[in-house]
């Protein structure tokens, strides 16, 4: 995949932070390969802490939209009580979000 930076470089500002979560379904799901990069795998986070990489990530202040976009289209899973979240541990790729 070519460089996220790169292919993110409208939505990103001078601290490769989002400035915006596009609208269109490709560069949305390009953000959240992006924002998943952020997490440690094999590490167990609240949703606080969860939303604590986000905010540092993003600048628009949108956490929960994020959040539920991550784990919707499969990259962080979550304990059944929705408590405990970690990166997931087969991370989707782009041939199977439909690029």
């Amino acid at each position: 995949m070519m460089e996220l930076t790169h292919i993110l470089r409208n939505f990103l500002d001078g601290d490769g932070k989002l400035t915006a979560f596009p609208a269109k379904r490709k560069m949305k799901i390009y953000c959240l390969f992006y924002l998943a990069q952020k997490f440690e795998a094999e590490k167990d986070y609240t949703e606080q802490e969860i939303n604590n990489v986000l905010l540092d990530r993003h600048t628009f202040a949108d956490p929960a939209t994020l959040r539920r976009e991550l784990y919707d289209y499969g990259f962080l899973d979550r304990s059944r009580d929705g408590k405990v979240y970690h990166i997931a541990d087969k991370q989707p790729t782009p041939e199977e979000l439909c690029f």
